[in-house]
Formats: structure tokens, sequence, C-alpha cells
């Protein structure tokens, strides 16, 4: 039967041969299936390769997002107390409220160092600028202050009749002293921002975070409401009202308590006004220096309730990144006196007659390698 089966191939064969049909060998494909299937190895093992690799560079992307909005967070001057406390800060608030526990405990810290003030005479104290060069003229001209600090004013002001030289010597007094605290506060505005922009704080910077809370009245630990009140005084402006309310330094409230901003106090220390009402309860602050009287009056403009509106135009001149203008502030200090928007025009007065805002841009001259790096 094999044989047969055989012999009808071969006759197939040739029949078809004769009828004009190619017959060929079929060619194995054993190597064709080797190559691909050496292929499809191949391409699924690079697959896991890259799948494997990815696997972890996936993680440390995720990572890396949590890290950068952990960032975020943190050098947001906004969100930073969220991060710090894990509190929100709701900006409708901002500016709010006022701790007075511990307003004015630096303040009372000056007034307890002990100082030889000797009451220097108007004589002593020109002499003592001519020596040392001080003319307002060169600090006009030059912009520079030299450090000379007195505590007291002469109380021969008074007696000086030359308007002009009155008021030039009052200037020279006051000048250094103003420019002393508003740069006390430039180093801290700088040292806060360090802080806000810092993705980790120590115990130290927290600690002075919540001495100058205290230090501002600022409630809530609200990091927003401490950078609009930590701010200095333009200097004119605080020259300005120093003159409106001494009297260019004549009055009684500046030579016996050297009190330059006329600040009212219900308690404690101060001097009665003349002829009040015997049912006023209020009296003039008094102080033993008159370092004392420039910062109580900074931290009164930039801590009380009055003034809020004052704070909120200087941090707006902030953002726009403009220079602080005492003409355009002032017009915010109406509830510092009685007269109200009466008192704002005499100050805008006094900084125009005088060229005040000459003074602006004057800086003092350092006493420290820190004072140095921000003025």
């Amino acid at each position: 039967m094999l044989k047969n089966k055989k012999i009808n191939l071969n006759s197939i064969k040739k029949i078809l041969i004769d009828q004009g049909f190619t017959i060929k060998k079929k060619k194995s494909n054993f190597f064709l299936k080797d190559l691909k299937s050496f292929y499809l190895t191949a391409i699924s093992s690079f697959g896991l390769i890259i799948i494997f690799t990815l696997i972890p560079l996936s993680v440390n992307i995720k990572e890396d997002i949590k890290a950068s909005k952990s960032t975020i967070d943190n050098t947001s001057n906004v969100n930073f107390q969220k991060v710090l406390d894990g509190k929100s800060i709701n900006q409708k608030n901002v500016d709010e409220g006022l701790d007075l526990e511990n307003l004015f405990e630096d303040i009372f810290s000056i007034e307890e160092v002990p100082t030889d003030t000797v009451r220097l005479s108007a004589n002593t104290i020109n002499q003592l600028f001519k020596d040392t060069k001080y003319n307002l003229e060169n600090v006009r001209k030059n912009k520079i202050v030299k450090p000379i600090n007195l505590s007291l004013l002469p109380s021969e002001i008074r007696n000086i009749e030359s308007t002009k030289k009155k008021k030039n010597l009052f200037i020279k007094i006051v000048l250094p002293l103003i420019l002393e605290e508003n740069n006390r506060i430039k180093f801290d505005r700088k040292k806060l921002f360090k802080i806000l922009n810092k993705n980790k704080n120590s115990d130290a910077e927290k600690r002075w975070l919540n001495s100058k809370f205290k230090q501002y009245g600022v409630l809530n630990k609200d990091l927003s409401t401490l950078k609009v009140r930590m701010d200095i005084v333009p200097v004119s402006l605080a020259i300005a009202q120093a003159a409106k309310e001494s009297g260019w330094g004549t009055s009684r409230f500046a030579i016996e308590g050297n009190a330059l901003f006329g600040q009212w106090t219900w308690s404690g220390e101060g001097i009665k006004p003349a002829g009040i009402d015997s049912e006023e309860k209020h009296k003039v602050m008094k102080f033993k220096v008159l370092k004392a009287s420039v910062r109580a009056y900074q931290r009164n403009l930039n801590t009380h309730g009055s003034y809020k509106e004052f704070r909120s135009e200087r941090a707006n001149m902030r953002d726009s990144d403009q220079e602080l203008d005492s003409l355009i502030l002032a017009d915010f200090l109406d509830k510092y006196a009685a007269t109200g928007k009466e008192y704002t025009k005499i100050i805008k007065q006094i900084i125009k007659q005088n060229n005040l805002q000459d003074f602006d841009k004057v800086k003092l001259l350092p006493t420290s390698i820190q004072l140095k790096n921000i003025i």
C-alpha cells in the first residue's frame, strides 16, 4: 500500500510537470520563526526595563511635587503662618485688633536704661554741631547724617529769636533720632522677610517672631498684619509732626517731658495740659529721653486703629514699589488731632515750606556692621 501511494504521488508529479507546472520543495521557516521569537523577546524585555525604570522615577516626581508645594506654602508671605501654626489667614482681618499688653515694653526699657542725661545749652549744642561739621546744607546735598544722639532739648531753644535758626537747631536734634528708629525698623523688617522666605525656621527665629507679634500688638500671630505694621514713618512726616506738636521744640511738654509728638495717656506718668476741663483725665505722655518719645510715636502710628488707613496706604505704596510719599500719607492722619483734615493740611504745609522731603533719603552713618548692611 505504501509503495502504491508512492507511485501515485510520482505519477501525479509527472503529470503536473507535463502540464507545465513547476514543482518546488517548500523551504522550512524555522529560522524566521526563531528570529521573530527573538525580536518579540527583546522588545518585551526592553519594555519591562523601561517600566521598572520609570516606576521609581514617577515616585520621585510625586515627592518632588509635594516638596514643591511645601516650598510654595513656606515661602509665601501670605500662607507662611498656615505652615507655622496650622492656621489659615483671613485677609479680611488683616491689621485688625490690638494687644496692648506688651506694646510699649521696649519703650519702657529705654526709660530704665541708666543714662547720664545732661541738658546741654543751645550754644554748646551748636558748637558741637559746628565741630563735627553737621549742618543741614551738607545733609541735603550729601544725604548723610552723623549719629549724634542727644537725650534732651536745650531749654534755651525757646529764646532763639530767629525762626530759621530755631528750626535748624530743632531739625538737627531730632533728625538722627528719627533715622535711628527707622533703621531699627528696617533691620527688623529685613529679618522678617528673610524668615518668611525660608523653608524651615529655627526655634530662635520663631521666638523672635513671637516677640514682634507682642511688640506690634498683633492678634492671632497674623504675619500679614505684622508685615503691614512693621514699617518706617517717612522722615519728613515725622519731623513735621514733631514740629507741629512741640512748637519746634519750645512747648512745655517737649522741654519738661521730652514729648515731641503730644501723645496722650490716661494712666501713668504724664503732664496735664494747662487750661483743660477739670473733668478731663488725659495727660500728655512724659519721657525721660527724646529717643523714647520718637519710638512711642512710631509705635502709635504703626499699631493704633485710628491709623489703619495710613498703614494700608503705606502698604499699597510698598506693593507698587513706590517711594513712601509723606504728602500723600499725611492725608490719612486726620485722626491724630481734633482738627481733623485741617491738621493734615498744616502738616503738609510744614513739609513743603521747610523742604522736609529733602531728608527722606538721608542716611545715618552706621554704628555697626548690621546697620551698614541695611542703609
